[in-house]
């Protein structure tokens, strides 16, 4: 991480990477007409925040610039979290101004990530230089990708370690506007670290049609993997959508979302645990046509589950921030 000094305000520092300036020079950082100078290059875009739609530009330049300079009419975290976010994993940095010595952790560990550039005066350089000196240290940035190589994902075991009841709950069903193998469904849980595949109602039921289009996904407050790899709320899912269809094997495709039906429906709340003990649950509408995918590949209704079974399951390490997978820690129980 970077200190940038506000020059006006204060003498020469040590451990000071640049100097901000009005007017540009060799040796410093500047501004003019919304862009950001080292010396006479310009290396970025300077954003003032004073709106949601401000911080949708910054956020929208993820990926396309490589400095992104904040700046703030209230000084805020949430803004700084989410255009961390959003750069997280591309080549774009982030600059952002304080005014409090107290911003300088704030911002410099946001999301345990943090901003690339601190930009003081000589009241906050103190604890701007603390913080370098902390983010230096201690900075272990994990880049972690999902597993993902030519469309096919990693699948693993997780065993069931408790089967209670969810009570009644909304329970969303996602229909596609393309049909699914049998062996096919969705990912589908409620920590952002293990998801279980569902299956599609592709197989024949006693008193119910199969829907090959359709997945009983869940409880509104379940994530599950779009195609681009963030993730959504069941709740967020709109018609026209594209999430991710997985098999057994770990062979993905995009589909599209034709329709959401969201009914009140009685739950079962999976628990289960990884090779690691990572402990994750899933909340499932209790009824038969309900399937998971045990350890053969098999689908089996949810209202047979016994503890101790083996079902598939996608499991990370990653943590999301709005849906997208950010280098941070989180717990979720």
């Amino acid at each position: 991480m970077e200190v940038w000094l506000n020059s006006n305000s204060a003498s020469p520092q040590e451990d000071v990477d640049f100097y901000f300036t009005i007017e540009p020079s060799e040796t410093s950082i500047s501004t003019k007409e919304g862009f950001l100078y080292r010396g006479n290059s310009k290396i970025g875009a300077h954003v003032h925040i004073n709106s949601e739609e401000r911080q949708e530009y910054a956020r929208s330049l993820a990926g396309t610039v490589e400095w992104i300079y904040l700046t703030f009419e209230d000084w805020s975290m949430i803004p700084i979290e989410n255009v961390v976010a959003a750069c997280d994993k591309t080549p774009t940095r982030i600059a952002a101004e304080i005014d409090e010595p107290l911003q300088a952790h704030g911002a410099g560990f946001a999301l345990e990530i943090g901003v690339d550039a601190l930009v003081c005066s000589e009241k906050e350089i103190e604890a701007a230089l603390i913080v370098k000196s902390l983010r230096n240290s201690t900075e272990e940035i994990q880049h972690e990708e999902a597993n993902e190589s030519h469309g096919i994902i990693s699948l693993s075991e997780v065993k069931i370690t408790s089967i209670e009841s969810g009570h009644t709950g909304d329970r969303v069903c996602i229909d596609l506007t393309s049909l699914l193998e049998v062996g096919e469904g969705m990912l589908i849980g409620s920590t952002a670290r293990s998801l279980a595949l569902i299956h599609g109602e592709t197989i024949e039921s006693t008193y119910v049609p199969k829907r090959p289009f359709r997945i009983n996904a869940g409880s509104v407050e379940a994530y599950t993997l779009m195609a681009d790899g963030s993730t959504k709320y069941l709740s967020e899912l709109n018609s026209g959508d594209k999430i991710l269809v997985v098999s057994m094997q770990g062979i993905t495709r995009i589909c599209t979302i034709g329709r959401l039906k969201i009914e009140t429906r009685p739950f079962i709340l999976l628990r289960y645990s990884d090779e690691k003990h990572n402990q994750a649950h899933v909340l499932l509408q209790q009824a038969e046509t309900v399937r998971v995918l045990d350890k053969h590949g098999a689908a089996c209704s949810v209202t047979e589950l016994c503890i101790g079974d083996a079902i598939i399951a996608y499991n990370t390490n990653q943590t999301r921030h709005i849906g997208v997978s950010v280098s941070a820690s989180s717990v979720e129980r």
